[in-house]
């Protein structure tokens, strides 16, 4: 595999992935070069391989360009694709293209059918019924451990979230800290947030504080599965800093997502970006697969602990 630009930059854990599954990543900077440099450099990585895949991690006006002069270089199973259809075939998210030039796949991205709509529904309204079965006993476990380990303050913790089409709605949670916890200004959570005491760690560990959003479910407010419902504090500013941003309000947000199970807690605005494109990969690409995909990621999250 080699990339040639630095316009997407991706996550070590991605590295990690890719290197995995390619063997190697070999980078070729494309400031302040002429396309023939480029070349020659690609020639040198290329070497005796028998297929290799080069990503134009670039913008669209240098993409076409360098893309014209590489297919007529002399070599077998060479395989050029733009860093958008990249990250949607082997990665599985959108691309969030600052220049807005490359993304014609997030540009389409609407509402759910009517049909696909009533799918998620019938799938809430199961699940809801399968989870809140099965996990009665944690809940009244983690009502007595609140009260024990927290005394001042209510069992639920709700506060408003941006939900479908930019609207507000009532979220609730079981409480996981000490009132007053989080002072006058919003601050994001972590996975080890410190914060917490020891039954409210566990349950955010376990996303058992999240059980109460089957409420929210049950009333339409959410999905079982959609993009994690945010504050309007960090909306407006993702919205301002961050193309796309508004799209991941096209449907309404879930308690468990794709973004979830594919990336950890967000802990600064280059977080919630990589999160915003997967959560615009599943809105885009969404299906029953999918659904059972972010089931039976969200079971080992839970049983292993990997809050995310």
């Amino acid at each position: 595999m080699i990339v040639i630009g630095k316009e997407y930059r991706f996550t070590s854990l991605e590295i990690k992935n890719l290197k995995n599954r390619f063997g190697s990543i070999d980078c070729i900077e494309d400031k302040d070069k002429n396309i023939q440099d480029i070349l020659q450099e690609v020639k040198q990585y290329l070497g005796d391989k028998q297929e290799c895949i080069i990503v134009l991690n670039m913008p669209k006006v240098l993409f076409d360009v360098i893309s014209s002069s590489l297919e007529q270089l002399e070599a077998t199973n060479l395989h050029i694709m733009s860093i958008a259809s990249f990250l949607n075939i082997y990665l599985q998210k959108c691309y969030v293209d600052e220049h807005k030039t490359l993304n014609d796949i997030v540009e389409t991205i609407g509402h759910f059918s009517p049909m696909q709509y009533l799918l998620k529904r019938l799938i809430d309204f199961v699940g809801v019924a399968f989870i809140a079965f099965f996990s009665m006993p944690v809940m009244l476990y983690s009502i007595y451990r609140i009260k024990k380990e927290s005394p001042e303050g209510g069992i639920i913790y709700s506060q408003q979230r941006v939900g479908l089409d930019d609207k507000e709605f009532t979220c609730y949670k079981f409480r996981s800290m000490p009132v007053g916890s989080e002072g006058a200004t919003p601050q994001f959570a972590s996975k080890d947030d410190n914060r917490a005491f020891e039954w409210g760690e566990t349950m955010r560990k376990t996303r058992f504080d999240e059980l109460p959003q089957l409420w929210n479910v049950i009333k339409g407010d959410m999905h079982l599965i959609g993009p994690r419902p945010e504050r309007r504090y960090w909306v407006d500013q993702f919205e301002k800093s961050i193309p796309y941003y508004k799209k991941r309000h096209s449907i309404r947000p879930g308690i468990t997502g794709w973004a979830q199970i594919k990336y950890p807690y967000g802990a600064n605005e280059e977080d919630a970006r990589h999160k915003l494109a997967y959560d615009l990969f599943y809105i885009k690409r969404w299906s029953l697969v999918y659904e059972f995909i972010v089931v039976w990621e969200t079971i080992f999250v839970v049983m292993g602990k990997r809050g995310l």
